[in-house]
């Protein structure tokens, strides 16, 4: 079965490789087929230069022999004839300097079919002769010159021009290399026999020095040099790895000394050994990289000895070459874009530098803008400070490389649409932070109640507000739920007014009231943190069935302290209303005095706190039942 499915994915690798190749050549047939076709259309349009150019020389032969054939005294028809003579020249002067850069214009715009045989350029062919097209007289005469070569006693003076009515031809023991036509020539810009004899004189040259770079002495010497060649490559691997061998073991030992480690102030991010292990790993991927650009370069050097790989050498150059010159022209290129972007960057970074004294200067109380508050400075600057970098962002970006690419504007839009549907939480919760800030609903460190959440505010974002709570919770609460809830501030008059804690306590009605108003001031009093003015006040809130319920009032200035000042003031009104000897009936009860025992602790009793009980008679006629 596994041989069936190798055999199966072998056959669909073949076939998908001939399906590529026969794209390929197809491919390339069209392209060479619009070629042949362009030349046409414009070889017809050369022709058509040359027959006026033709028929104008005619007309010019035939103007000079009338013109001698006149008499002298036909001075008038002498001038007239003289005058077209003239005009004549400066048309046909004109038209060869038109054919000449309609023919460096064609050239640069229309690419011939190069006659390539022994991989150097010989000359391009552009037209076709009869039925064969530009392409097909191209390879032709290659496979022609290819022939000369493997004639060990071809010479150069051994090429004859053979001239014809419509063709100077070049051949070899009587064989045809390439016929020379008038269209070749107008392509070239050069007469038929001139054209013929610099084809000549390139194909005689070629192909002796062919012969003598293919030569067994050739050969022998290319060898000699490509086995020079390898064995310096292995000298030089070879002296690479004794160096790279030497410098770790010169870091292995820096361990300890120079290598202690990498720390970013408290933490050790590598201590140091792992340091050296990746000190070495890196200097061993470095030596690697050497070893292969030593032996990439070593081989355009071994592929250019040999004539036949020449081409090859110059590919891996170029593979190298081209994408540096690439990107040397691109960072020249692009040089005007970056000093416009550095000077923007400049003048954008003086402006927040610029924006931050004034926030600095407002924080401190060094500058006073009327209704603008100091605590609004630091959020201020921080939205404005976006605002300027987004504004900079959108002045830059024409002048970033790639701004123009519709991959680039495809990413940005992308970016944007991500941004929109993932962010509407993120930007309500935005928006409510800002609103917060200028509503100066609370500040860092104010103590509030936000719902049923009660503590210190220590952070305020753009997004979120943290509490500490009495029991040292951190609760994170979004800021469109801070919006939507109520929102009880203690701490915002307090500095100056005071914050009000109250405690109620119920007593009964055989206590007068100036006495429990005195009991709880003089409780409040003795509280810390408890302010002596304004001083604490005390209120009746009802008047209960078995006892009357008063309410403490007190001053302080310490809200975030609510818990201990409660704690210390509850303890403090236990204490005065047991020096009393007053009992405090919350939670309220009702009890029948028959001599039992008094609630206030034994330790605080007095003397005479005992309860007389209800004494029964059974004497007494009027006692019994």
């Amino acid at each position: 079965m596994r041989l069936i499915l190798l055999f199966i994915a072998a056959n669909l690798f073949f076939c998908a490789g001939a399906r590529a190749i026969q794209t390929t050549d197809t491919a390339r047939k069209q392209v060479d087929s619009f070629r042949n076709v362009a030349l046409d259309k414009q070889s017809i349009e050369l022709q058509r230069l040359k027959t006026k150019h033709e028929a104008d020389s005619l007309r010019e032969q035939q103007l000079k022999q009338q013109i001698q054939a006149l008499r002298s005294t036909d001075n008038l028809k002498k001038e007239s004839l003289a005058r077209e003579l003239s005009a004549l020249r400066s048309a046909d002067s004109v038209r060869l300097a038109q054919q000449k850069r309609r023919v460096d214009s064609l050239r640069s715009i229309v690419k011939g079919f190069p006659v390539k045989p022994f991989l150097d350029t010989l000359f391009i062919v552009y037209s076709k002769q009869g039925s064969f097209t530009a392409g097909e007289r191209a390879e032709a005469v290659e496979a022609r010159i290819r022939k000369l070569e493997d004639n060990f006693r071809f010479t150069p003076d051994s090429l004859q021009l053979v001239s014809s009515e419509s063709t100077t031809d070049l051949v070899y023991g009587g064989n045809l290399i390439i016929a020379v036509s008038e269209q070749d020539a107008l392509w070239m810009n050069k007469t038929r026999a001139q054209l013929a004899a610099q084809y000549k004189m390139i194909i005689g040259r070629a192909v002796v020095s062919y012969q003598q770079q293919t030569s067994w002495q050739t050969l022998l010497k290319e060898a000699g040099l490509a086995l020079l060649v390898i064995i310096t490559l292995i000298v030089v691997i070879y002296l690479i790895n004794r160096l790279f061998k030497k410098l770790n073991t010169w870091i292995t030992s820096l361990n300890g000394t120079w290598i202690n480690g990498v720390r970013i102030r408290n933490y050790e991010l590598l201590n140091s050994t792992q340091e050296t292990g990746f000190i070495v790993s890196a200097v061993r991927i470095i030596k690697w990289i050497v070893i292969l650009i030593a032996v990439y370069l070593a081989l355009p050097v071994l592929f250019g000895i040999f004539p036949w790989t020449r081409d090859i050498s110059a590919q891996l150059l170029n593979y190298i070459t081209g994408p540096i010159k690439k990107i040397l022209a691109a960072i020249w290129g692009y040089m005007p874009n970056f000093f416009t972007i550095a000077i923007l960057v400049i003048v954008f970074r003086y402006v927040l530098r610029f924006l931050r004294f004034l926030k600095n200067e407002i924080e401190g109380g060094a500058l006073r803008i009327p209704g603008f508050y100091a605590d609004w400075a630091s959020p201020t600057y921080q939205i404005i400070r976006v605002l300027v970098l987004a504004f900079m962002l959108i002045v830059i970006f024409p002048y970033m490389p790639g701004s123009d690419s519709p991959i680039f504007k495809g990413v940005s839009v992308f970016v944007g649409v991500l941004f929109t549907f993932g962010s509407a939480g993120a930007l309500g919760n935005l928006v409510a932070g800002l609103v917060l800030t200028y509503m100066r609903a609370f500040r860092i460190g104010d103590r509030v109640k936000i719902g049923e959440v009660s503590g210190d505010i220590i952070e305020r974002t753009l997004l979120v507000t943290r509490i500490r709570t009495t029991k040292n919770e951190i609760i994170s609460i979004p800021n469109s739920t801070v919006m939507n809830s109520h929102t009880v501030n203690y701490s915002s008059d307090a500095p100056e007014k005071g914050l009000i804690l109250y405690t109620t306590v119920t007593v009964g009605y055989d206590i007068a009231w100036r006495q429990v108003y005195d009991l709880l001031t003089k409780a409040a009093h003795r509280t810390e943190l408890i302010e002596k003015e304004p001083a604490p006040f005390v209120l009746q809130l009802s008047l209960d069935d078995y006892y009357i319920t008063y309410q403490l009032n007190t001053y302080t200035k310490h809200p975030n302290r609510q818990a201990v000042i409660y704690t210390r003031l509850y303890e403090n009104v236990q204490d005065v209303f047991i020096e009393a000897g007053i009992e405090l009936m919350s939670p309220h009860f009702y009890a029948l005095r028959d001599g039992h025992e008094i609630n206030i602790p034994k330790q605080f009793r007095k003397a005479d706190a005992s309860r007389a009980g209800i004494k029964v008679d059974l004497n007494n006629k009027r006692d019994k039942i």
